[in-house]
């Protein structure tokens, strides 16, 4: 989730990559939109669930699509644009998206939906933008496409903080046991030469920690290291803030998480609103892929779903 200025874009699509989105009939049965609403979906992605939410409506909902990454704008514009629906688009992340809705002269919205996962196309290979460890990006981690100088990146991280910080954020945002063996590894070879790609941060991985069971032992710190990059804890506590401010009475805001620390957050902040009396838990537990949603589509399988209603 990166600090992204709020403006239109309009760029070239990836549209050889299938994404499929996670939990979307449980989406839309949960959000419930009816006719006139306006509805935010902080995390356009695609555009998958935009389009389930209109298609549920008949074509009677205005749905304010926002990312912070401009092809996922280019890419949801594409697909809805022939949608019987009124959608309008900005570049913003969705901790900014109070700035956003006054931008586009919107004071409230009735239904509100956060999807915190990555899109099949910000894992391609050929993405470039540094998420996945299976090919050969610079390492950046950002969703702009050339991050100013200005802007953390993971190349910063892992060639110029200090180990003990480093192994912080692959313990804490990744929940790697290993975490200080990684970071050992990379101040290490870093010595050599700069850590430039994702490939050679892979293999200094591989090397410190030899791969046990299905999960590549890249993955959590590849996590952690764009959590860290995009401020996303926070960005997420900011998010919810705000779209619960602009959330009319009797609205709904589902979040989708894919970890353990992004579920907390929603978990407390939605019971927060339930203790206090403004809001009432549509979903007492989190709603999980189905068996049959996860055969389909493996990236699934962490998804938590929850959902509140505004009182």
């Amino acid at each position: 989730m990166q600090k992204a200025a709020n403006s239109v874009s309009v760029v070239s699509c990836q549209m050889s990559v299938v994404h499929k989105s996670v939990l979307l009939q449980e989406v839309v049965e949960g959000l419930a939109a009816k006719k006139g609403d306006i509805v935010l979906d902080g995390t356009v992605g695609g555009g998958g669930h935009s389009e389930a939410i209109c298609n549920a409506s008949k074509g009677e909902v205005t749905v304010v699509c926002l990312d912070a990454d401009e092809d996922a704008i280019a890419r949801s514009r594409e697909r809805l644009k022939d949608s019987p629906c009124r959608f309008k688009f900005m570049r913003s992340n969705f901790r900014s998206l109070d700035t956003a809705l006054s931008a586009l002269g919107i004071g409230r919205v009735d239904r509100i939906l956060l999807d915190l996962g990555l899109s099949s196309f910000q894992l391609a290979e050929d993405s470039g933008r540094g998420f996945s460890f299976k090919g050969s990006d610079p390492l950046t981690m950002t969703f702009a496409k050339a991050p100013s100088q200005d802007e953390l990146t993971a190349y910063a991280i892992v060639n110029e903080w200090e180990e003990e910080s480093i192994a912080t954020i692959i313990g804490s945002y990744g929940e790697e046991r290993a975490a200080k063996r990684i970071a050992a590894a990379i101040v290490r070879e870093r010595e050599h030469a700069p850590i430039r790609t994702t490939a050679a941060l892979r293999d200094i991985i591989e090397r410190a920690l030899p791969r046990r069971g299905k999960l590549h032992p890249a993955t959590k710190t590849f996590q952690a290291l764009r959590i860290a990059v995009n401020d996303e804890m926070r960005a997420l506590s900011e998010g919810l803030e705000k779209g619960w401010r602009v959330l009319s009475q009797g609205g709904r805001f589902a979040v989708i998480s894919f970890h353990s620390h992004e579920d907390r957050v929603v978990k407390r902040f939605f019971r927060s609103q339930a203790q206090n009396g403004e809001g009432e838990l549509i979903t007492k537990k989190p709603i999980v892929p189905s068996k049959a949603e996860v055969a389909l589509n493996p990236r699934s399988r962490s998804a938590k779903l929850r959902i509140i209603e505004k009182k």
